[in-house]
């Protein structure tokens, strides 16, 4: 957490000529493949990039509250070092934007420590919603929402997965950060979980991970958010039609609304 406010990134020396694509926390395997068929033929060899880190996999911690009659979710604006360099590109479709930060939902790295399964998913995210959040969360508390997915298949084999915890969002502390420099200036904000959705279809918030993991707890909590209402709202044969598709369905809160009676029909 910082209160200063981040005005740029300048690059302070560029090794890129110098060094290896086998050397770095990102790495690049330089290969030529060939594809092998059915029938015992093989394809033209062609090359094919492949950007890998340690580990590759990363894990999504949606932190949420559902507060008087909403839900809320806990952001995180950090810089993004990749995004802010487009600004010495040209690109097809110009972008004018200057993306000294970028809002986020809370998501970490797995790391070798972890044990494997749902128990180093919730034991990662956990640590992550500290982290990077300010917030203690049981470790139990954390659910999943849904299957895991291909972050950028084309060029990279990291695959995210999506956990979700409900937690008191205003007795957050300080994020501790993960000690690097890289990540020491970062922001936490809260944001109605339809504003945030509405963010990143209009652009505001360009991050991929953040939109699905918001669409997907939307699902979890029965929010629907094109109607600004929860399922629990909808006349009776909506709600029995409803499903989360795919994803565990979260019970309601404590102090939910009872559902109006369905209108009578015209």
């Amino acid at each position: 957490m910082s209160n200063r406010d981040l005005k740029a990134m300048e690059i302070v020396e560029d090794r890129t000529a110098e060094a290896r694509c086998d050397q770095g926390f990102l790495t690049l395997r330089r290969l030529r493949l060939r594809n092998a068929y059915s029938d015992g033929t093989y394809s033209e060899p062609y090359p094919c990039d492949v950007v890998e880190r340690p580990g590759s996999d990363a894990v999504v911690s949606v932190l949420y509250e559902r507060f008087e009659g909403r839900v809320r979710v806990l952001l995180r604006e950090a810089s993004r070092a990749p995004i802010y360099l487009r600004r010495e590109k040209s690109f097809v479709h110009p972008d004018p934007r200057e993306y000294r930060s970028i809002l986020e939902v809370v998501a970490g790295m797995v790391e070798a420590s972890d044990p494997p399964g749902a128990e180093g998913l919730q034991r990662r995210a956990a640590a992550e919603a500290h982290e990077e959040g300010g917030l203690r969360v049981r470790e139990a508390s954390l659910v999943p929402l849904g299957g895991e997915t291909f972050a950028s298949p084309g060029t990279t084999d990291e695959k995210i997965y999506f956990c979700a915890a409900e937690a008191a969002l205003d007795e957050r502390g300080e994020p501790t950060g993960d000690g690097s420099v890289m990540e020491e200036w970062s922001r936490v904000h809260l944001f109605d979980l339809r504003d945030a959705i509405e963010m990143c279809r209009d652009g505001r918030i360009p991050d991929m991970k953040t939109e699905v993991a918001l669409l997907r707890l939307a699902d979890h909590v029965g929010f629907v958010p094109a109607l600004d209402c929860f399922t629990r709202n909808l006349p009776a044969e909506l709600q029995a039609r409803f499903q989360p598709l795919g994803l565990q369905r979260a019970p309601d809160a404590p102090d939910a609304p009872e559902a109006p009676e369905a209108p009578e029909p015209a």
